[in-house]
């Protein structure tokens, strides 16, 4: 959802700053673009690196004595799996 919040305030932005030839006495419209074009690249940076947090994945490796020598296992599990080993 950030990501895609992201890019409605930086298209809302552009299009306040590029596509609109308004003058209003109150606000100043190209700098109110720039600042939600602004907000978005930020909105959608936290989105990015929120998406990668969460796809981080842990490898285990554990050497076990076995009948005849040592048994090596491996086990991956996501962030938010149950571990299983």
């Amino acid at each position: 959802m950030t990501i895609g919040t992201g890019v409605v305030l930086f298209v809302i932005g552009a299009i306040l700053t590029f596509a609109l030839n308004v003058d209003v006495g109150w606000a100043d419209l190209d700098m109110v673009g720039y600042i939600l074009m602004g907000a978005g690249v930020v909105a959608f940076l936290v989105g990015l690196v929120l998406m990668a947090r969460r796809r981080r994945t842990d490898v285990v490796t554990r050497t076990e004595p076995a009948a005849g020598g040592y048994e090596t296992r491996r086990s991956t599990r996501a962030a938010g799996d149950e571990e299983v080993f």
